[in-house]
């Protein structure tokens, strides 16, 4: 009997999250001054690019600008504008990882290659969004990428208190739910935690939450139910030309002091009704934070069986109307309960009628 193979799925983490942008410079300097990002490396040396990767704490994002018409980043700004490209995941054998994901059905992208000591290989996710392994030999520096040189930014405009990422948000098209969560599950040894049909007047949406074993990497997933209105999904799909990430989630301790400093930077948030508010008391008994607080920064609140979390999305500054952030402050909850979805979806269709 042949032994086990070795999965090397158990303890994934994010390594770093490439977003492909039409305006390096200008989108570098907006996220040090709003959300207190630093550049920590630069690549412009690449060939047909240019790179810069900023990041605070356990965030790393690497923005890719395209310097000519037929690099992947200029593909892919013009079919969805700017957007995720790539979940990179941090693992212990990148080309074990990659032969496994691709003997369980993963559709390979590119072959294990190691350049100054870090391996890496990529898979393809959904949509045009693809996850790369990387590995980094005994001696190198924990952030280190291939073509990247360390950069010393000035400090960050703002300290913001943001972590980690806590999430990303997916929008696929009808009929995508089950097979994306499939692949997940199959090839990459995550496990279902969540599922949920939410239904807003005449609109619906079918959503899964699908995270690895030890939780650092967790993909709220979510389709449209056709047989109802088209809405903040079919948007979605519509104007970034496909499946994506919608947003990405980080993590804070404070968001209250976290949402103050980015508003003071000139982070837009969502706005949410007053009534909101006078219903809230009845609804939860909050542990952290004050009604009073949560309010005049517009912060939602919901709680699970685990605890209580809070939460706020941005407005989104995509010119398409895509792509978004959001800042979660989780005390003790684990899940995403109906009032967070919820609220996202409702949030989110009242900035888009307005």
């Amino acid at each position: 009997m042949n032994a086990p193979r070795k999965t090397d799925f158990q303890e994934l983490s994010i390594d770093h999250v490439t977003v492909y942008v039409e305006a390096l410079d200008a989108k570098v300097a907006e996220l040090a001054r709003t959300y207190g990002f630093e550049v920590y490396a630069t690549a412009a040396a690449q060939k047909g690019a240019r790179s810069a990767a900023v990041g605070r704490e356990r965030i790393r994002l690497v923005l890719t600008e395209a310097t000519v018409d037929d690099h992947p980043a200029a593909v892919y700004t013009r079919q969805h504008g700017e957007g995720v490209a790539d979940i990179a995941l941090t693992v212990s054998d990148a080309a074990a990882a990659f032969a496994e994901a691709v003997r369980r059905g993963a559709r390979p992208v590119a072959e294990p290659v190691e350049h100054e000591g870090v391996i890496t290989a990529s898979v393809m996710a959904f949509g045009d969004v693809r996850h790369t392994f990387v590995q980094r030999r005994e001696g190198v520096a924990e952030h280190r990428l291939p073509g990247f040189v360390p950069a010393r930014g000035q400090e960050p405009a703002a300290q913001t208190g943001l972590l980690e990422i806590d999430h990303f948000a997916v929008c696929l098209e009808p009929g995508r739910l089950q097979p994306v969560v499939e692949f997940y599950e199959q090839v990459l040894g995550f496990r279902n935690t969540f599922t949920e049909k939410i239904v807003v007047g005449s609109q619906a949406m079918d959503s899964e939450v699908v995270q690895n074993p030890s939780g650092t990497v967790t993909l709220t997933l979510i389709e449209p139910d056709t047989s109802r209105k088209p809405g903040q999904i079919d948007f979605f799909i519509k104007n970034h030309g496909g499946a994506g990430v919608q947003h990405i989630a980080f993590r804070t301790e404070d968001i209250v002091d976290s949402v103050g400093t980015m508003s003071s930077q000139g982070v837009e948030f969502l706005t949410t009704p007053a009534a909101y508010y006078r219903m809230l008391g009845d609804r939860l008994r909050l542990v952290r934070h004050s009604t009073d607080e949560l309010a005049a920064l517009n912060i939602l609140a919901d709680e699970d069986h685990a605890g209580q979390l809070f939460q706020i999305f941005t407005r989104s500054v995509h010119p398409r109307r895509t792509l978004f952030f959001e800042v979660i402050d989780r005390a003790g909850a684990t899940t995403f309960g109906s009032g967070n979805i919820k609220a996202l979806y409702e949030a989110v269709e009242a900035e888009q009628l307005g």
